[in-house]
């Protein structure tokens, strides 16, 4: 359980998911609420226009840029599983980082941290294997200093990444069901997004203030997370991350990006 002292998280949201005349997040008013911005880089979606235009925004705002790498999945939108070998996934999860961190330094800032989207985030909370992957790309194209990953907890991305000598930093999900043993329930079976916006408020302010979410089964699942995410996709989603934000000021949990 957070301290009072310790009260604090960082809201994350997935942004730049649109590609040429379509778009799907409302960047904009998104950026005026969140303290990290997870940036599509091209290969769920996102294209160089989006990618620049996002960074920029963010770097205007004091907005923590990352990294958000997928599958090479445009037409399933990057939430369909592949088995991509691992050499190969290590080297898509590095052309990702490197094409974001272009437009980054442009807009007088950088890359951040890494965060997998979709199908590659929900297979490397048990697959080894692409875990590793995931992890060599982020050293592959951060070097040494490395880069901090976004991950579930008790996920073997985070436990990878540690043995890397990375910062694992995990994540909770405000608007996503979960099972029992800590996991999101999979987006293809009932009630796996939440959809009432008082439940989500109620929830994140729980996340954040108790280290508890209530699991779809009612029982209470620890999720010491040090990053919250709002996802950008959703119907309404920035007038809900505000809610969640002011919800958050009023129980005395600060928002601030995480150390």
């Amino acid at each position: 359980m957070i301290t009072p002292r310790e009260a604090a998280i960082d809201l994350n949201a997935d942004l730049g998911e649109g590609f040429g005349r379509w778009t799907l997040t409302d960047d904009e008013a998104l950026l005026s609420v969140v303290t990290s911005a997870n940036v599509a880089c091209g290969f769920h979606a996102g294209d160089p226009s989006i990618m620049r235009r996002v960074c920029e925004l963010a770097a205007e705002r004091g907005v923590r840029i990352g990294a958000q790498v997928s599958y090479r999945d445009l037409a399933g939108f990057g939430r369909r599983s592949m088995d991509v070998p691992a050499g190969e996934l290590t080297a898509e999860v590095a052309y990702q980082i490197g094409a974001l961190e272009v437009f980054a330094r442009a807009a007088g800032s950088r890359v951040s941290y890494v965060k997998p989207h979709g199908a590659l985030y929900n297979r490397t909370v048990y697959d080894a294997g692409q875990a590793a992957a995931v992890v060599a790309g982020v050293r592959l194209a951060a070097g040494a200093a490395g880069l901090p990953v976004l991950g579930l907890p008790g996920s073997l991305l985070l436990a990878a990444a540690e043995e890397a000598g990375l910062a694992a930093v995990p994540e909770a999900f405000a608007d996503r069901a979960y099972t029992p043993a800590g996991t999101l329930v999979p987006r293809g079976e009932p009630g796996a997004v939440l959809h009432d916006p008082e439940a989500v408020v109620a929830r994140a302010v729980r996340m954040a203030a108790e280290g508890v979410v209530s699991a779809a089964d009612g029982s209470a699942v620890p999720v010491a997370a040090r990053s919250l995410c709002l996802h950008g996709d959703t119907p309404g989603a920035a007038d809900l991350a505000r809610r969640v934000r002011a919800a958050l000021g009023a129980a005395g949990v600060g928002v601030r990006a995480f150390a």
